[in-house]
């Protein structure tokens, strides 16, 4: 069984339906559309959501798809927030400066009294708090937009809350924003726990890691426990105390990792230059994960595949799935690259294999930050590619500039990461309600 550990804050064993991968393709069904987009969960009635800093609405769908509605949406960036109106148009989309909203001005649009709201979701922008950021100061700006997440969740007093964001946040002061937060969200009447969910353990078909912060007014809530056996390496503060830790014998009753080829080899092959915003299927899904992600319509977005320059595509030629930068002759490396260590710059200028998971989706598909070329095509990611690997289904449209594309599927939430984490907390609401009506029939009997 997985090995559950925590650092600082208790979190139970949960459990988490999912959709079996593994079952025989003779005996799958294809997907109805309403499975493919989510349903309503279980036929329940739909918890309601608002969602801080909600990007293009990675988290949205997850808690879409676990029968949840999301009220209302904000976030700064205007082609963001066009990508959330789109594939989210029963929500309030509002793109201004989450500093210029006044919570209550909201709460009264929407009709809610203080209580009424089942869940606050978002995480405040992560550039300021990651592991990966040049300079990392407890002064950054960034790091202050907390501060409006705190105002919402005093003002709407919600049921429960989801704050995520990187692993980077634990080291950052040495741990002091990271227990600041968690005195706030306490000293506000909620039990809070802490975890370091890895997107491969929910059926993501890539490495991700995320810390998601529980809260409730009526008890701890449990993370989801892995569904899909996959490993990845932990390289941060917590790594080995925060995270799900799965053994040999976890292989055995988990279900396999969902690989590159079983994410994406069904959609239409490219050349550099082809390719189409709207653009029909001209495979045959594979994979049952291709079967969840295609759109019953029989077409897709954003798959259009980027010229490289004649220097890159020439280094491409070189690099072997699996294999990066270090398969390149050196008189064809950059210049600042030649001087680097074969230890340095794992990533760089990747080539992704098809039996493995894909890297962690960046905000750029450039071959000098990552793992960007594909198995068997010599091309670049497309951004239904990498829209793929954070598991946003096929009908989910990315609008803006490709550039503002690839940015929006890069700062998302794997969207099965995030359903796994609304059905955990569906069921621990679910069950508040079955215990309030349990006491109050015992009242009523005495």
């Amino acid at each position: 069984m997985a090995n559950e550990n925590d650092m600082t804050l208790k979190a139970r064993s949960g459990s988490v339906e999912h959709v079996d991968l593994a079952e025989p393709r003779a005996r799958r069904k294809k997907p109805s559309a309403a499975k493919r987009t989510g349903g309503k969960g279980k036929g329940l009635p739909p918890l309601r959501t608002i969602d801080l800093f909600c990007g293009a609405g990675g988290i949205t769908e997850g808690f879409r798809q676990a029968g949840y509605v999301s009220l209302y949406g904000n976030d700064v960036m205007p082609e963001a927030i066009e990508t959330f109106k789109l594939n989210h148009p029963e929500a309030i989309a509002d793109c201004r400066p989450i500093e210029s909203v006044e919570p209550s001005e909201i709460r009264k649009r929407l009709g809610l009294q203080p209580g009424e709201l089942d869940v606050l979701v978002g995480g405040p922008p992560c550039q300021g708090f990651s592991i990966n950021a040049p300079e990392r100061f407890l002064k950054d700006p960034r790091n202050k937009l907390f501060e409006h997440y705190e105002r919402f969740l005093e003002e709407f007093q919600p049921k429960a809350f989801v704050f995520e964001n990187v692993p980077g946040l634990l080291s950052l002061g040495d741990g002091k924003v990271f227990r600041q937060i968690v005195k706030i969200f306490t000293g506000l009447g909620y039990a809070v726990t802490a975890k370091i969910l890895f997107a491969g353990h929910y059926g993501v078909p890539q490495e991700r890691w995320r810390l998601i912060l529980l809260g409730s007014k009526s008890g701890e809530v449990a993370h989801p426990e892995p569904t899909h056996y996959a490993v990845g390496r932990a390289n941060f503060r917590g790594g080995n105390t925060m995270t799900f830790q799965l053994d040999d014998s976890d292989r055995e009753r988990l279900l396999p990792a969902v690989t590159v080829g079983a994410a994406i080899a069904d959609l239409p092959r490219l050349a550099m230059g082809e390719g189409s915003e709207v653009i029909g299927y001209t495979n045959d899904s594979h994979s049952f994960y291709a079967e969840q992600m295609r759109n019953p319509a029989d077409v897709t977005f954003n798959h259009f595949a980027a010229k490289l320059s004649k220097q890159n595509a020439e280094r491409m030629k070189h690099v072997r799935p699996g294999g990066s930068w270090r398969d390149i002759p050196h008189d064809l490396l950059p210049k600042g690259m030649q001087r680097a260590r074969r230890s340095d710059h794992t990533k760089r200028y990747g080539r992704l294999h098809p039996d493995g998971l894909s890297g962690t989706v960046l905000t750029k598909c450039d071959p000098h930050w990552g793992t960007v070329f594909l198995p068997d095509q010599d091309r670049t990611l497309t951004v239904r590619e990498a829209a793929r690997f954070q598991s946003f289904p096929d009908s989910y449209r990315f609008l803006g500039s490709r550039v503002s594309q690839y940015e929006q599927v890069g700062n998302a939430v794997p969207v099965l990461m995030a359903k796994a984490i609304a059905t955990q907390l569906r069921e621990h609401l679910t069950q508040e309600v079955t215990d309030s009506k349990i006491a109050e029939s015992a009242v009523e009997t005495a």
